[in-house]
C-alpha cells in the first residue's frame, strides 16, 4: 500500500505546476524569502521542506530543525528530512560550529539518511558531504573535517551546475573553511563569486544575500557588501537573524545609525521569538554602535535590559560572550578604569570569554597605577590563555595572547618601561591585524592599535600616535576612540 502512494505521489510529480520558487509561511505569513529545493520527498511536503532550508539560511537552526522533524513524521521515506535535521546541528559560521553533546544526535540523523536511501544521486551525495562533519568527530580535528566537507560540497556543486541551493551551501562551505589569518580572503571572494550572479537572478533568496555579508565582513570587502546588506532584511524580515546581519556591514563602515535601527529591529523581534542568544547578539553590536556615537546614555540602558534578563546560559558562547561584552564595552571604552576593575567573569563561561573579564579587570587596574594588583589578573590571563593552547583553541589562544600583551603594556606603562610598553602594545597590534574577527563580535573591546594610539599619546609622541589613529580608523572607521585620538594627536603635534 505504502509503495502504491509513493508511485502515486511521483506520478503527482510530472503533473504541470508551477515551477516558480514559493514564499514560506504560516500565521502572519511568515517572510523568509525564496527557496526551493528540489527533492524526492513526497509533494505534500514540498513548501514545507523549502520553508525548512529558508530557516536554515538565516540561521534559525532550532525552527528549521522542527521543520525538518515535521517533514520526517509526515513523509517517513524522506531521507532529506533527516540530512535537514542533521544539517541543523552544524553551525558552520558560529563559535562553537559543533556543540559536542549533539554530535551523536546529528550522526543518527546521517545514519537514518542512509538507512531509508536518498531518492536520487545527487541527494545521496548531499548526504555524504555532511556526514564527512560527523564522521571520526572525536579523533579527526575540525579544521579537516571541514575541509573534506568544503570538498564534498564543492564536488556536488560541479556535478549540479544548474542547483542553485548546491552553489548556495558550496559558497557556505567555502567560508566556513575559510581561515581567520588569511588576509587575502581567498575563499571569501571565491564564495561571492558564486553568489553575485545568483543575486541578480535571484533577488528574494536569502542564503544568498546573508552569506555576501558575511563574505565582505572584512576591511577589504565591507563596501562591496553594502547592497546585500540592504536587501536582506527586506528578504527575510520575520527571521531575527536576518534583521540583524546587515549591521556586520554597517559595523564595518561606520554607518552606526544604519546599525543601531538594524539591531533595535533584530532585538526585539528575537525575544519575541524567545531567541535569547540572537537577542543578545543583536544587543552587543548595539551597545557598540551606541557608544562610537556617543550616546552613552542608551548603551546604559541597553545595559540595564541586560541585567534585568535571568537565568542566562553562561556556558553557551553566544550568550556569555554578549553578555559579558556588553558591560566591559561599557567601562572601558568611556574609560571608567575603576568599573572595569570591578567587572567579575560569568560563573560558567568558556575560558575566552572569562579572559575579556580578566582582560577589563587588568587593563582598569594598571590604568589607575594599581600595577601589583593587575599582574595577578595577568598571571590569570597568561593561565587562560595556556588552557586554550591545550584545547587547541588556537583562535581565541591568539586572541587572549593578544588581551595578555595590551594589559603587560599597560602596567609597563604604569611603571615608567616606556620602551617596553610600546613595543608589546605594538606586537599585540600587528597579531591583530594579522587575523580576522569571528562573526559574534563587532570587533575588539578596542583595537589594540587605537590603544598604541593611546600609550604613545601618554608617552608624548603625538605624531607617531597620529599614525597609530588614522591606521585604526583604515580598519575600523568611525571609531570614537579613534577619532578623538586623531584630533587630540593633531592638536598637540601642532605644538610640537
Amino acid at each position: 500500500m505504502w509503495d502504491l502512494l509513493r508511485i502515486l505521489s511521483i506520478l503527482f510529480l510530472i503533473i504541470p505546476v508551477s515551477s516558480a520558487q514559493e514564499e514560506h509561511g504560516h500565521r502572519a505569513p511568515l517572510q523568509l524569502g525564496t527557496v526551493a529545493f528540489e527533492n524526492s520527498c513526497l509533494p505534500v511536503v514540498r513548501d514545507q521542506f523549502n520553508k525548512g532550508v529558508a530557516l536554515l539560511h538565516s540561521f534559525d537552526y532550532g525552527a528549521a530543525r522542527e521543520t525538518f522533524q515535521d517533514i520526517a513524521e509526515r513523509d517517513p521515506r524522506c531521507a532529506m528530512a533527516h540530512w535537514g535535521i542533521a544539517l541543523s546541528y552544524f553551525r558552520q559560521l558560529w563559535d562553537p560550529p559543533l556543540i559536542p553533546a549533539t554530535i551523536p544526535i546529528a550522526e543518527r540523523e546521517i545514519q537514518r539518511a542512509l538507512q531509508i536511501g536518498a531518492g536520487t544521486v545527487r541527494e545521496t551525495e548531499y548526504i555524504h558531504a555532511l556526514s564527512l562533519i560527523y564522521e571520526d568527530a572525536t579523533t579527526v580535528p575540525y579544521r579537516a573535517r571541514v575541509s573534506d566537507y568544503e570538498q564534498a560540497m564543492s564536488n556536488v556543486a560541479s556535478k549540479n551546475r544548474d542547483d542553485t541551493e548546491a552553489q548556495v551551501f558550496y559558497a557556505l562551505a567555502l567560508l566556513a573553511d575559510a581561515s581567520p589569518s588569511d588576509k587575502t580572503h581567498a575563499k571569501q571572494k571565491q564564495a561571492a563569486e558564486i553568489l553575485e550572479p545568483l543575486s541578480r537572478t535571484l533577488p528574494r533568496h536569502p542564503g544568498i544575500f546573508h552569506y555576501l555579508i558575511h563574505a565582505y565582513d572584512n576591511a577589504e570587502l565591507a563596501e562591496k557588501g553594502l547592497p546585500s546588506a540592504r536587501a536582506y532584511s527586506q528578504i527575510a524580515p520575520s527571521a531575527p537573524h536576518a534583521l540583524h546581519m546587515p549591521s556586520h556591514i554597517f559595523t564595518r563602515l561606520g554607518l552606526w545609525e544604519d546599525s543601531i535601527q538594524a539591531n533595535l529591529a533584530a532585538m526585539q523581534a528575537a525575544h519575541q521569538e524567545g531567541d535569547t542568544g540572537e537577542e543578545l547578539h543583536a544587543m552587543d553590536y548595539l551597545v557598540y554602535a551606541y557608544l562610537q556615537m556617543g550616546r552613552d546614555k542608551d548603551a546604559a540602558r541597553t545595559i540595564e535590559e541586560l541585567e534585568k534578563m535571568r537565568n542566562l546560559n553562561e556556558t553557551d558562547f553566544k550568550v556569555a560572550y554578549a553578555a559579558t561584552a556588553m558591560p566591559v564595552r561599557y567601562a572601558v571604552e568611556r574609560r571608567q578604569w575603576a568599573k572595569a576593575a570591578a567587572i567579575v567573569p560569568a560563573t560558567g563561561a568558556p575560558p575566552h570569554v572569562v579572559a575579556i573579564a580578566v582582560w577589563a579587570r587588568g587593563l582598569g587596574l594598571a590604568r589607575s597605577g594599581r600595577v601589583a594588583e593587575a599582574q595577578q589578573e595577568l598571571v590569570a590571563l597568561k593561565q587562560l590563555e595556556a588552557q586554550l593552547r591545550a584545547s587547541a583553541n588556537d583562535y581565541w589562544a591568539t586572541q587572549t595572547g593578544i588581551l595578555v600583551r595590551e594589559v603587560s603594556a599597560w602596567c609597563a606603562q604604569a611603571e615608567g618601561r616606556s620602551e617596553e610598553a610600546a613595543t608589546a602594545m605594538r606586537q599585540a597590534a600587528d597579531d591583530e591585524d594579522a587575523v580576522e574577527k569571528l562573526p559574534v563580535t563587532p570587533g575588539p573591546i578596542v583595537p589594540a592599535r587605537e590603544q598604541l594610539g593611546d600609550l604613545l599619546l601618554e608617552q608624548d609622541h603625538p605624531n607617531r600616535a597620529l599614525t597609530q589613529f588614522k591606521a585604526a580608523l583604515a580598519a575600523a572607521p568611525g571609531r570614537w576612540g579613534a577619532l578623538r585620538g586623531v584630533a587630540r594627536a593633531a592638536e598637540l603635534s601642532d605644538k610640537h
